[in-house]
């Protein structure tokens, strides 16, 4: 009960920090950047308890769909909240946040996981590379939903609304693939770590996140290279970074969705 109040709270602060934001997009308030992070970094005090609460018994912290679901919006807020100290990504926290909310309600209504043996530190290296990495390509996968609004309404010719609340789309452009190197950087950590420190990356419960976490590899290795070498940019390069997350979502909550909550495996 006390892990659902805390969600609900979380949630509604990021919902009311998110609203804000998206008024601010389609210019019906002033942008209050203060206020927007304030609100975020209050969601997210409410949150923390629960992500402490999956270390307090040793509990296992390689991802399973409630920890995934638990830490990985918690990873997204807390880096966008840092990100935003620097780069101009906070309009993201219009996508980032709900789906925080919607992810820590999910988590806080199912039951939480057993103890079990805690982690090496080989192999918790790989679950918290593996969480970083998906909640940066998260936030990736919002920015590159803005562009492509932005993109859109300047090839109509509409120049108000979300053109002027957005930086300028060459700004937009280069910080999403600011987040795409930085997010290739941690799932490439992800992947090496656990080959070098998993027992078998193609295990029969390990096997479809490997390869579908290769393939969403392969997908933002293309796109890269391609931006640098071919100039592939604008709708192409939403396309292809929306591609690339909708594989991850597949490679770490399809399976685990199936084996935990259709299958009721642990």
């Amino acid at each position: 009960m006390q892990a659902l109040a805390l969600a609900v709270m979380a949630s509604l602060f990021y919902l009311a920090a998110a609203s804000w934001q998206g008024l601010t997009l389609v210019r019906r308030v002033a942008p209050q950047p203060m206020l927007v992070r304030g609100l975020s970094l209050l969601g997210l005090l409410c949150h923390l308890p629960l992500v402490v609460s999956l270390f307090g018994h040793d509990a296992q912290v390689l991802p399973g769909l409630y920890t995934s679901m638990i830490l990985i919006s918690a990873m997204a807020v807390a880096v966008l909240l840092g990100v935003s100290l620097f780069k101009p990504v906070l309009g993201a926290a219009v996508g980032v946040l709900p789906m925080a909310g919607l992810a820590l309600l999910l988590a806080a209504t199912v039951p939480a996981p057993p103890p079990a043996e805690a982690l090496s530190p080989g192999v918790a290296l790989h679950a918290i590379s593996s969480l970083l990495g998906f909640a940066v390509l998260a936030i990736a996968a919002v920015q590159a939903i803005l562009l492509g609004l932005q993109n859109r309404a300047l090839r109509h010719h509409h120049i108000r609304g979300i053109v002027q609340a957005l930086p300028p789309l060459t700004s937009m452009e280069r910080l999403l693939f600011e987040l795409i190197w930085a997010g290739m950087a941690l799932l490439t950590l992800a992947i090496l770590s656990g080959f070098v420190f998993l027992d078998n990356m193609f295990a029969q419960h390990l096997a479809h996140k490997t390869i579908l976490s290769l393939a969403a590899w392969v997908i933002f290795a293309i796109l890269l290279f391609s931006h640098h070498r071919l100039g592939w940019r604008g709708m192409r390069a939403v396309r292809w970074t929306l591609g690339g997350c909708a594989v991850l979502v597949a490679a770490y909550f399809g399976s685990l969705f199936v084996l935990e909550v259709l299958l009721n495996r642990g």
